[in-house]
């Protein structure tokens, strides 16, 4: 890059910095946090800071279940994209790519680029960037060229979307990145869209994964989400939900902390049991949820006495400690 391009792209970003716009867009608010929060110069030339092998290894083991998940969607979507010079990365919350999919014939060129495993893509390191900027803001976005906050960047092009556990926190980033110049508006929604139903997937099946034995449900949602899924367990009690759903269904860490009758929270009848012992054992569960684990209010809503209820807990296996 020749040096004028390098000053007219610093130029733009002070320009933008000394006027108002942080408040209006998001992309300056970016370049703002990139310029006074983390102290970065959009000239700064080095090359991107890349984990050891040994602190790579450590990366990949902490996210190991969910990288587990994401194999099959990290090929079907590099299917998708790796003919027109496009490379899939999935990156840590850290920002930091731990699996890669792209053409051998473009490695060079992307290993000097730093679109490869271990390299640091937070925003604090490199600033305004699709992966670190999304972690940032937790939100899917595309940051082309010449958006990028390090002059050194703004021949990428990087599409990219977060990717929550099964407990609703934010986990990784799977990015599309490329360094073509003649991508199009149309071809980069195409390729958003791409990286939407992929995180859906790798969600999905982390989610499946967390709970291997629990029936997996739909939520019920306005735009009948597929992301949006409950754990349900033998006794019809929810013992998990994606973000989605959470959001969805306005669930709060505290009330996921302990089991709730997916009857109630779904407003439908819990599945029948397949044998009396099996429904009575869950009605008993379900009654103990909704009462917090209170015996005598669990009692009473089962229409029977507190004794009788301790001597069915006893024969179900289900008795509480003193």
């Amino acid at each position: 890059m020749n040096a004028s391009v390098v000053v007219e792209h610093v130029d733009r970003i002070q320009t933008a910095l000394r006027s108002s716009e942080a408040a209006r867009s998001a992309l300056v608010a970016s370049w703002r946090r990139s310029s006074s929060l983390h102290r970065l110069d959009p000239a700064y030339r080095s090359p991107p800071r890349r984990l050891t092998d040994s602190e790579l290894s450590v990366a990949r083991e902490r996210i190991g279940r969910l990288l587990a998940a994401a194999q099959a969607s990290l090929d079907r979507l590099y299917l998708a994209v790796g003919g027109v010079g496009c490379c899939v990365l999935l990156a840590d919350r850290d920002g930091v790519p731990v699996e890669r999919r792209g053409a051998m014939a473009d490695d060079e060129t992307f290993e000097d680029w730093g679109l490869w495993t271990g390299t640091v893509w937070s925003e604090e390191c490199e600033g305004t960037n699709g992966i670190g900027t999304c972690l940032v803001e937790q939100r899917a976005l595309t940051i082309h060229r010449d958006q990028h906050f390090l002059s050194r960047n703004t021949l990428l092009s990087c599409t990219t979307a977060p990717i929550y556990d099964h407990e609703g926190q934010l986990a990784a980033a799977l990015d599309v990145s490329s360094c073509r110049a003649d991508q199009t508006d149309g071809f980069i929604n195409l390729i958003s869209v791409a990286v939407g139903d992929a995180v859906r997937r790798i969600e999905a099946e982390n989610f499946r994964l967390c709970f291997p034995a629990a029936r997996i449900l739909i939520a019920p949602t306005p735009e009948n989400s597929p992301a949006a899924l409950l754990a349900v367990d033998g006794d019809d009690l929810v013992i998990g939900a994606t973000r989605a759903a959470r959001q969805a269904l306005g669930l709060t860490p505290q009330m996921m902390a302990r089991p709730m009758p997916a009857a109630d929270l779904l407003g439908t009848h819990a599945a029948a049991s397949k044998d009396l012992a099996g429904a009575e054992r869950s009605a008993v569960q379900r009654a103990l949820a909704r009462s917090e684990g209170n015996v005598s209010a669990a009692a009473e809503a089962l229409g029977i006495s507190r004794a009788t209820l301790h001597r069915k807990l006893v024969r179900l296996g289900l008795q509480r400690p003193n």
